[in-house]
C-alpha cells in the first residue's frame, strides 16, 4: 500500500541512517590548548610581504604619497605607523629629510588645497617622492620614474652635447656616450658604478638602505630605482641570474628589517629557513614570567641550500629513507634556539651562562685543588711534598689527610694518619666548602648527559630505520605498521630535551615541597624514557616482533603522558605563582623575602 506519507517515512529512515554514520562525517573538534602551549601563527616570506604592503598602503592613503616614499618613511621610523603619522603631521619636511626622501633645501610639500590651483599642481605638491634620473653624457634631462607605474627598462640615450665631457667620479670613466644615473640630488654616476655599489651593499654588507654615492649626500635610493638598476636591462644569462638573486636578497633584507622592528614577529633561526612566526602573547617581557613560548615555523629538516656534501652519512641515510628532519621548534622569547620547556627564558639564560663560565672550571677545581681548613682558600699543589702552607693565613697542614702538620712529625712524603680528630674535622670542613661545587656538578653532568643523547638522535634514527626494514623482511608487517618505532624515537628525543632542562630548573628551585614533587615527576619521566630507550636498542627477533610492537607502543604512550604531566604541572605552577627560586629572578620574589 502506498500513501502520501511514504516519502516522509523514507526521509526519516534516511536521516536515521545518516545519524548512524554521523561520526564518520564530523570534523574533529579543535583540541583544547594545553597550559604549556602558546598561540602563534607561522608566516611565509610572502605573507610577511603582504603585511608590509598593507602598512605601505595605509601610509599612502593618509599622506597621499607614492609607495616608494611610504616605504622609506616606514623604514626610517622602524615601521612604527603611529610615530610616523605624529611626526609627519608635526613637521613633514623634517621627516622627509631625515628619511632620505628629499634634500634639506627641498621645499616643504604643500598640503593645502587652493581653489585657484589646478588639480595637477595639487597632485605634485602632495607627492614628495624621490625620483631616479637617467642622464646621458652631460644631459640635463630630468625624466622621473613613478613608483606607482610598473618597472620599465631604463632608456639610455647618448648626450646631445658632444662638447660636454662627463667623467664618473667613482671609476673616472669618460668614454663617449657613457650612461649615467642620478637621484634627485643630481649626483650622476655611471650605471656600472651604481650596479656594483648596490650589489656590494646588498650582497656583501646585507644593507637594505642604499644611499647616494656622493660624499655627504644622505638621499636614499627608492625601491624602483634599485629595481631598475638590477633588473632594468637584459644582460647575459649568467649575469641576469646573479642580478635576480641580488634583488631577491634585497627583498629578504626588507622582510628581516620589518620582522626585527615588530616585537610580535620573529624569524626562524634555522639555517636557510625564511619563515616567520607571529606570537603576540609572548611579545612583552612580563608575559615571559608565566609562559615558555615554544613555537614552530612549520618547516622541517635542513634548508634547501645545504648540499649533500655538508651532511653526515647518518643525515643522508635518514633523509634518503623517509625519516625527515626534526620540526623547526624554537623559543620565541629568547635567543635559545631550541625548546627549553619547562624552564622560563630568564632562568634558561642564567643556566647557560653559568655552564659556559663554570663547567670546565668546576671540573678542574674538583680534580686539582683543595681548600685550606682554616680560611677555605683554594690551593693547588705544585710540588711533591705533602707539607702545605697556605699563603693567605699561613696555616700548615697535610695535603693527604688535611690535618695540622704539627701532628705528622717527619712524615714528609707519606701520611698514614686518618682517624685523628683534627684530620676528620678538616676533611669535614672541606666537604662543606665543596658542597656547592658538588651540587652544581650533579645537575650539570645530568644536563650534559641528556644534551649528548639528543645530539646522537640522528644515529638513533638511522638504527631505527634499519630495524624497521628488518621487521618488514622478517614479518608480515607493512611499512605503515612498523611506524611505531619511528614514533617511539621521536618521543624519546622530545622527552630527553624536556629532561635536560628539568635539571636546569631544579638547580635554581628553592628547596621545599614544590621541588620535591617536581623531582618526583622528573624521576618518573626519566625512568620511563630509559625503559623505552632500552626497548629500542633491543635486538630484533622474528618470534618476538608482535610482543615488541605491543611493548614499544604501550611504553611510548606512557612516556608521552609522563612528559605532558611534567610540562603541564610546571606551566600551571608558573601561572599560579607556585615556584620559588634560590637566586634572584626578574618578576619573582627575592630569596631573602621568601
Amino acid at each position: 500500500m502506498i500513501d502520501g506519507t511514504q516519502d516522509e517515512d523514507d526521509d526519516t529512515a534516511s536521516e536515521m541512517d545518516m545519524d548512524n554514520y554521523a561520526d564518520d562525517f564530523k570534523v574533529a573538534a579543535k583540541t583544547k590548548r594545553k597550559p604549556y602551549d602558546v598561540e602563534y601563527e607561522s608566516l611565509s616570506q610572502r605573507s610577511v610581504e603582504k603585511l608590509m604592503q598593507r602598512d605601505v598602503e595605509h601610509i599612502c592613503g593618509i599622506f597621499g604619497v607614492e609607495a616608494d616614499t611610504a616605504n622609506l618613511l616606514l623604514r626610517h621610523t622602524k615601521w612604527n605607523k603611529e610615530k610616523l603619522i605624529e611626526n609627519y603631521m608635526d613637521n613633514a619636511t623634517a621627516v622627509l629629510v631625515a628619511a632620505g626622501v628629499t634634500l634639506p633645501d627641498a621645499p616643504t610639500p604643500s598640503r593645502t588645497h587652493s581653489i585657484a590651483s589646478s588639480s595637477q599642481s595639487q597632485s605634485a605638491a602632495r607627492r614628495p617622492a624621490t625620483r631616479s634620473k637617467l642622464l646621458g653624457l652631460g644631459s640635463s634631462s630630468k625624466s622621473s620614474a613613478k613608483s606607482s607605474s610598473p618597472p620599465k627598462p631604463i632608456s639610455r640615450t647618448p648626450s646631445k652635447k658632444a662638447d660636454e665631457a662627463f667623467v664618473c667620479q667613482i671609476c673616472f670613466n669618460d668614454a663617449p656616450g657613457l650612461q649615467t644615473l642620478a637621484l634627485d640630488c643630481e649626483h650622476a654616476f655611471c650605471t656600472e658604478c651604481w650596479l656594483d655599489y648596490a650589489t656590494s651593499k646588498i650582497r656583501d654588507e646585507s644593507e637594505h638602505t642604499v644611499r647616494c654615492m656622493a660624499e655627504g649626500c644622505a638621499l636614499v635610493a627608492p625601491d624602483t630605482f634599485l629595481r631598475d638598476i638590477l633588473l632594468g636591462s637584459v644582460p647575459a644569462t649568467g649575469e641576469q641570474q646573479a642580478r635576480e638573486k641580488t634583488w631577491q636578497r634585497l627583498q629578504e633584507l626588507f622582510v628581516r628589517h620589518f620582522v626585527a622592528c615588530n616585537s610580535h614577529l620573529k624569524f626562524c633561526p634555522y639555517p636557510s629557513c625564511t619563515n616567520t612566526v607571529s606570537c603576540p602573547s609572548a611579545a612583552s617581557k612580563s608575559s615571559l614570567i608565566t609562559v615558555v613560548p615554544t613555537v614552530s615555523c612549520g618547516a622541517r629538516g635542513i634548508g634547501v641550500q645545504d648540499s649533500a656534501a655538508s651532511m653526515s652519512s647518518s643525515q643522508q641515510f635518514v633523509n634518503g629513507l623517509g625519516l625527515k628532519g626534526k620540526e623547526h621548534k624554537f623559543c620565541f622569547g629568547c635567543q635559545v634556539e631550541s625548546d627549553h620547556r619547562p624552564v622560563i627564558c630568564s632562568v634558561a639564560r642564567m643556566w647557560l651562562k653559568k655552564c659556559r663560565d663554570d663547567s670546565e672550571t668546576a671540573n678542574w677545581i674538583k680534580s686539582n685543588t683543595k681548600e685550606c681548613s682554616q680560611c677555605q682558600s683554594t690551593i693547588e699543589k705544585n710540588g711533591g711534598c705533602n707539607h702545605m702552607t697556605c699563603k693567605k693565613c699561613k696555616h700548615e697542614f697535610c695535603w693527604v689527610c688535611m690535618g695540622p702538620w704539627s701532628e705528622h712529625g717527619t712524615a714528609w712524603y707519606s701520611c698514614n694518619r686518618y682517624d685523628e680528630k683534627t684530620g676528620v674535622d678538616a676533611r669535614d670542613a672541606q666537604s662543606k666548602s665543596r658542597a656547592s661545587l658538588e651540587r652544581y656538578l650533579h645537575y650539570y653532568n645530568r644536563w650534559a648527559n641528556h644534551e649528548q643523547s639528543a645530539k646522537l638522535a640522528l644515529d638513533l634514527y638511522a638504527k631505527t630505520e634499519k630495524k624497521m626494514e628488518e621487521m618488514q623482511i622478517t614479518s608480515a608487517l607493512t611499512w605503515i605498521e612498523v611506524q611505531f618505532m619511528k614514533k617511539a624515537v621521536e618521543e624519546v628525543d622530545k622527552c630527553r630535551m624536556t629532561l635536560k632542562w628539568t635539571y636546569a630548573m631544579a638547580y635554581y628551585l628553592y628547596r621545599g615541597n614544590e621541588k620535591d614533587l617536581f623531582e618526583d615527576n622528573q624521576r618518573d619521566l626519566e625512568k620511563a624514557v630509559e625503559d623505552l630507550s632500552e626497548l629500542l636498542e633491543s635486538p630484533i627477533e622474528a618470534d618476538n616482533i608482535p610482543a615488541l610492537r605491543q611493548q614499544v607502543t604501550n611504553k611510548t604512550v606512557y612516556v608521552q603522558k609522563r612528559n605532558e604531566i611534567v610540562l603541564e604541572d610546571t606551566a600551571v605552577g608558573f601561572l599560579d605563582g607556585r615556584w620559588r627560586w634560590n637566586v634572584s629572578v626578574d618578576g619573582f620574589d627575592d630569596p631573602e623575602d621568601q
